[in-house]
């Protein structure tokens, strides 16, 4: 009887310990900016997707309303991902947008037409600009492999959308200030 308890008890153990080496692996390699980072990137690609259906929705023209589309669909393929990396790192996923954010969208959901339009490039702008430079500081510097490929996947597809944006405020005449873009998101 004792020596079944004994056994017993040094499984519970081993198990235990397996437990906790296996959770200690998920967020050995990831330093706390990684794990910033992935949440930063989740929040702003939640803000992307609730902006992007605004705008595919309030838009007064197609490009901007593409656009927006576009940042649906695509934010939310990033989300997912970025989700999974979130897991292993030990980053729960924001359940609401930061509070910048929603007064973003705010101030959005009052404009109509060419206002809408102007502020919606604007934003948009600064904001993958502000993004862009996190991803790839965030790709050349992480210390976890899956958060570096992460943001280099990423990086890839907001400097897309970077170009694809500046051509709808050339073609919209909307300027944006870059230098006031590297020293906030405009989010």
């Amino acid at each position: 009887m004792k020596m079944q308890a004994l056994i017993s008890l040094s499984c519970s153990c081993v198990l235990l310990a397996a437990g906790a080496a296996a959770l200690g692996q998920t967020t050995s390699d990831a330093s706390a900016a990684d794990q910033n980072f992935v949440h930063e990137a989740l929040m702003g690609g939640m803000a992307e997707v609730d902006l992007g259906q605004l705008a595919s929705q309030k838009g007064s023209t197609n490009d901007v309303k593409q656009f927006g589309q576009k940042m649906v669909e695509d934010h939310t393929k990033m989300g997912n991902r970025m989700k999974g990396v979130a897991a292993q790192v030990g980053v729960t996923p924001p359940a609401a947008l930061s509070p910048k954010d929603q007064a973003l969208k705010t101030r959005l959901e009052g404009l109509s037409g060419a206002q809408f339009d102007r502020a919606y490039i604007r934003a948009m702008v600064k904001g993958h600009e502000a993004d862009l430079q996190a991803f790839h500081k965030e790709a050349s510097s992480g210390t976890s492999q899956a958060v570096k490929d992460a943001a280099s996947q990423g990086a890839t597809v907001v400097s897309q959308h970077l170009e694809m944006i500046k051509q709808i405020a050339v073609a919209h005449h909307v300027t944006v200030n870059s230098a006031e873009a590297s020293a906030k998101s405009g989010r």
